[in-house]
């Protein structure tokens, strides 16, 4: 998801020509089968590494100042924010007065409400599972595999979950098809006995999710699309095969893996989803991750919130375990080691072809309306959204000039710009260093820490989020005997815990990157080991800092699962003041500037988007032709 993918990284078994032990690796390997003194007949011997060696990894790295810095400095922040507060969520629950107890599975086991939402999340999980596949391949085929008019414009329509998602996309479908909605107050001009709640509950929730996670399918399903092997496919039409023999059998096989990881991925999704069934799943269909929040406010049933969050993060760590188990089983495989690049398919029968072109522009609509109507209606006055109908004299640039203008208006855009920024800075900056030191020495000592950085990776946010507030509402001696809860400094240390599994493992693949002979050719010339890291290694994975850096910075903007938990109020974020405008009837007025907020985010995000993938896509090719013609 940076421009470390666009640089190859070498695999571990592929040494590179001229790596220091290589060639008395083999003089080594050639004298032992030799040796006199061998009484194994010829046969090879298995050599063991001296025990100097096999510790000399963690030895060496000892010996580094920096590496020690590092090392402190990670250990402290990972007890402190990573394992202390979880593990203090687990004795509020488990043990409330120093003894085990089980009172919060009773209450949880007794309380209908509780069961109840835990069984919806379920529901919505595995609903989405098939949704969201069944849609996700079908616009990456339409788009990437099949010959289809317009292709090009499909996939821009289709795209549009990459520039805006979460609780910006929930509340701009709800001020369109909610209870006070643009399209409801229509309907209403004509039919005036039209339920306002029509899209609510079960429904909604899984028609805008659906439509809003099919993002990893347009982005890693595409690509794994592009290692079918077009000879495979034409020697199938050869035999005869039909295209639908060939699509089931040939190019889904190889889709596999990648359909398996964006499955579990979406079933996680559904399973801590929070935003839409909030948003719009009305007092029906609630599930855990609202109740958590509701149930968190108060002292009395913080337990079962905790309870709630434990439960989900043991489901995500089960799913996550399978998927690795699955991935290392080596089931799945393509067979060809250079494949020939693929070709579109065109779908001969003619009434198929009409069907799928049919279906992928009412995608395609589906798709575009939220956005379109969106830039709309931040030029248009509540009153004509209210009302359902819009005439020119509707047009206003009122609510623009009021969020640019206003101190109180733009505070929640300035407030999640700031928080973004800071936290993607310092994340990436510190995660350089880890990721050097676990890139550099890798040993017992490294793999642990790599686990521990990990930790926010397997659990959901809302457990995080909860885990932080419950650790410290009161003081601890790790952080200073300061009460960290209710400041506005604990949101920006769950936004940076949160992010640090994805810079971690980008930025380990950069550092990976870089050939070692420029780090031997400066321990050569002199340079000590900060030098090196200062003046060969940051230039030359600054590239990939900077993309991971924008991609953090674009997603916390809108974010609401964890600033719900921590925000403070005299620092409220977009993401709540977002949902605090989609409340009732009373909060019209702020609807036109919600569209305001949510055109700047997509603008923000579609630039960024352009940055880390477009720009650095397209910047190669010029360089590559005036090579060519020198």
């Amino acid at each position: 998801m940076s421009d470390a993918q666009n640089t190859p990284v070498p695999p571990p078994s592929a040494a590179l020509p001229g790596d220091a032990g290589v060639l008395t690796g083999a003089a080594a390997a050639d004298a032992s089968a030799h040796d006199p003194r061998d009484d194994s007949g010829g046969r090879p011997r298995r050599r063991r590494t001296p025990r100097t060696q096999r510790t000399g990894g963690i030895r060496t790295m000892l010996r580094s100042p920096l590496a020690w810095i590092t090392g402190i400095v990670v250990l402290w922040f990972a007890a402190a924010f990573l394992v202390l507060p979880n593990a203090a969520l687990l004795g509020t629950t488990f043990f409330p007065d120093g003894e085990i107890s089980f009172r919060a599975i009773e209450k949880l086991l007794g309380s209908e409400r509780a069961l109840k939402t835990l069984g919806n999340s379920f529901l919505l999980a595995v609903t989405l599972s098939i949704t969201v596949n069944v849609v996700g391949v079908f616009i990456v085929l339409v788009t990437q595999y099949f010959k289809v008019r317009g292709a090009k414009l499909l996939w821009l329509g289709y795209a549009t979950t990459l520039i805006y998602g979460g609780i910006v996309l929930a509340a701009g479908y709800n001020f369109i098809y909610g209870r006070f909605g643009f399209f409801t107050n229509m309907m209403v001009n004509v039919w005036p006995d039209l339920d306002r709640d029509w899209f609510s509950g079960y429904f909604a929730v899984v028609f805008v999710m659906t439509f809003a996670t099919t993002t990893n399918h347009m982005l890693f399903l595409s690509s794994s699309l592009g290692k079918v092997d077009y000879a495979s496919i034409e020697a199938a039409k050869l035999m005869g095969a039909s295209a639908w023999t060939i699509l089931r059998r040939i190019v889904l096989p190889v889709m596999k893996p990648m359909l398996f990881a964006v499955t579990v991925l979406t079933f996680l999704v559904g399973l801590g989803a929070l935003t839409a069934p909030l948003v719009l799943g009305g007092p029906d269909f609630q599930t855990v991750a609202p109740l958590i929040i509701d149930l968190s406010r108060s002292p009395v049933t913080r337990d079962i919130a905790a309870l709630l969050a434990i439960v989900l993060g043991i489901a995500t760590i089960i799913l996550l375990a399978i998927m690795n188990r699955a991935e290392k089983s080596g089931v799945y495989f393509s067979v060809a080691k250079v494949a020939t690049p693929i070709q579109k398919q065109t779908i001969r029968n003619p009434f198929a072809n009409a069907v799928v072109h049919v279906i992928a522009y009412l995608l395609w609509v589906i798709y575009l309306i939220p956005v379109v109507l969106i830039v709309i209606f931040s030029f248009v006055d509540a009153r004509s959204i209210l009302a359902g109908a819009i005439t020119p004299g509707s047009f206003t640039l009122d609510n623009y000039i009021t969020v640019f203008s206003s101190a109180a208006a733009i505070r929640p855009f300035v407030v999640s710009v700031v928080y973004s920024a800071l936290a993607s800075i310092i994340v990436v900056v510190g995660v350089l260093f880890v990721a050097r030191l676990l890139q550099k020495h890798r040993n017992a000592l490294t793999s642990a820490l790599e686990y521990l950085l990990h930790i926010p990776w397997i659990l959901p946010i809302v457990l995080i989020a909860l885990a932080l507030v419950m650790a410290f509402d009161r003081p601890q001696a790790v952080v200073g005997n300061i009460v960290l809860t209710g400041t506005p400094i604990l949101l920006l240390i769950a936004y940076i815990c949160v992010k640090i599994p994805f810079t971690l493992r980008l930025l380990k693949a950069g550092f990976a990157s870089v050939p070692d002979s420029l780090e031997d050719a400066s321990r050569i010339l002199g340079a000590k080991s900060l030098t090196t890291f200062r003046r060969v290694l940051i230039p030359l994975v600054l590239p990939t800092a900077a993309a991971i850096t924008a991609l953090n910075f674009n997603s916390l903007l809108d974010d609401y699962d964890a600033a719900i938990f921590l925000y403070h109020p005299l620092y409220k974020p977009l993401g709540v003041a977002i949902q605090e405008s989609t409340r009732g009837e009373n909060n019209l007025d702020a609807m036109p500037i919600t569209f305001v907020y949510t055109v700047l985010l997509m603008i923000i995000m579609g630039v960024t988007m352009y940055l880390v993938y477009g720009r650095g896509s397209r910047s190669g090719a010029p360089r590559k032709r005036r090579k060519a013609r020198a």
